[in-house]
């Protein structure tokens, strides 16, 4: 079966794209991209080329881009170019020069295809580059989707070229006598993946001269195994986590705890809500702990409470913090509105009223900190002598877990804690016969 032919099977086999949806293909210049203009050339499928000049060799970076925008005007189709400094990208962001290249060309990609009218975004990895991704994943530790590597398609982005051997494409471009370019930089040892291209996979041939074909199907297989798990997940989804209200989904704690695999299901169950592994360890470690404690992502919250867990987003640290100053205003506090007021004591007349912190001025120091309670909170309630913890006292008042970090906590500067809002104040700070002038704070309804 010819090359052609192969291509068009394996781009109707995996449903890239149709044969009137445009194109638009990621070009350097080398081996693989040249092969892939030449075989959507010779099917007649519409495209255009998009090549990225890095600036990372000098001439040589600019020479590739002549040659793309030459190889456009040969097979008259659209080209675009761009110019990056991809040196001082990955350095105001803090990571590797491959890392910056890739995120700079999958942006743009994605920007010209939209603008441009393309379908799809199609890239030239073949057999030997997925072959070092998995091997690439492996020895940095992966899930099952690092397992199968790169696929044939992920959302906007095809790879036509993953049927073909990096030697049947060497061997394509020797017999059909195509030009394409060399890549210095592919022959240094200097980055991770070079290094197993041109160290470790030799040696591995040694052992299986057909090592591409393997993984190709271990690719295949792990592909699957990756469906399975993401439907097994997803019923699992259904079952556990139940929404109670916008802002909150409820689980099970000891049907959590029945699930095996336990780690794998953990992860693919919360990693959308951005938990990682070691999280994740550090909650089954406590779950059978005291409840209370709270695990969070960059996004999201994990409350243990006794039999269940509350998942949360995490909301602005704004919200969770503000202060309270000495004079009268307005305040929002998570969605509550609170109003403080100052009056002379003469002039106050005592109400019995839990949603009104009622209390001696001149024992306040300012400004004032209206937050969230924590672990380790405690305060003298009305009407007692001793201290007591307020996780105990939520308890008393039947205060579920996942509702504490909606009730206020008034901090005096001194870190004394002054008023639980809606509930008690402290007995410390009470109006007295000798205060002079007291300060309201109400939480309004």
């Amino acid at each position: 079966m010819t090359v052609i032919r192969r291509f068009q099977n394996y781009i109707k086999e995996h449903a890239l794209f149709g044969d009137d949806e445009p194109l638009l293909l990621a070009v350097s210049g080398g081996r693989d991209s040249v092969l892939m203009v030449h075989l959507f050339k010779d099917s007649g499928y519409p495209f255009g080329i998009a090549h990225c000049n890095f600036g990372l060799r000098g001439d040589e970076s600019d020479q590739d881009e002549a040659f793309c925008a030459d190889l456009a005007h040969k097979m008259g189709v659209p080209f675009h170019s761009v110019r990056f400094n991809t040196s001082e990208f990955a350095a105001m962001h803090h990571i590797s020069i491959q890392m910056a290249a890739r995120d700079l060309r999958y942006q743009w990609l994605e920007k010209i295809r939209m603008e441009s009218g393309y379908r799809y975004i199609g890239v030239a990895h073949h057999q030997n580059d997925a072959t070092e991704t998995m091997l690439l994943n492996l020895s940095r530790g992966t899930g099952i989707s690092g397992l199968h590597g790169i696929l044939p398609k992920k959302g906007k982005l095809v790879r036509p070229l993953l049927f073909l051997s990096r030697e049947e494409i060497n061997d394509i471009l020797k017999n059909e006598q195509y030009a394409f370019r060399e890549d210095s930089s592919n022959l240094s040892s200097k980055y991770a993946r070079n290094k197993i291209r041109n160290e470790v996979i030799p040696v591995l041939k040694q052992l299986n001269p057909a090592l591409e074909h393997t993984f190709e199907e271990n690719r295949k297989r792990f592909a699957d195994l990756e469906v399975l798990l993401e439907q097994r997940v997803a019923e699992l989804r259904d079952q556990l986590l139940k929404k109670i209200n916008p802002e909150e989904i409820e689980i099970s704690l000891p049907e959590l705890q029945k699930l095996r695999p336990l780690n794998t299901l953990m992860y693919e169950l919360f990693n959308p809500y951005g938990f990682s592994e070691p999280v994740l360890s550090d909650l089954q470690k406590s779950w059978y702990g005291e409840p209370g404690k709270v695990f969070q992502s960059e996004s999201h919250e994990l409350l243990l409470d006794r039999n269940k867990l509350i998942l949360s987003r995490i909301t602005g640290s704004a919200e969770q913090e503000i202060f309270i100053h000495q004079e009268d205003g307005q305040y929002v506090w998570r969605g509550k509105n609170f109003k403080s007021a100052i009056c002379p004591a003469a002039d106050f007349g005592l109400k019995k009223d839990r949603n009104l912190a009622q209390l001696d001025f001149d024992l306040l120091q300012f400004p004032l900190k209206l937050r969230s309670w924590k672990i380790g909170d405690h305060f003298q309630p009305f009407g007692m002598k001793g201290t007591k913890k307020l996780s105990d006292f939520f308890i008393e008042q039947k205060i579920s877990l996942n509702h504490k970090k909606d009730i206020g906590v008034l901090e005096n500067k001194n870190n004394d804690i002054v008023w639980i809002a809606g509930f008690r104040i402290d007995e410390r700070y009470k109006i007295s016969g000798l205060t002079k002038k007291v300060f309201i704070l109400e939480q309004l309804k």
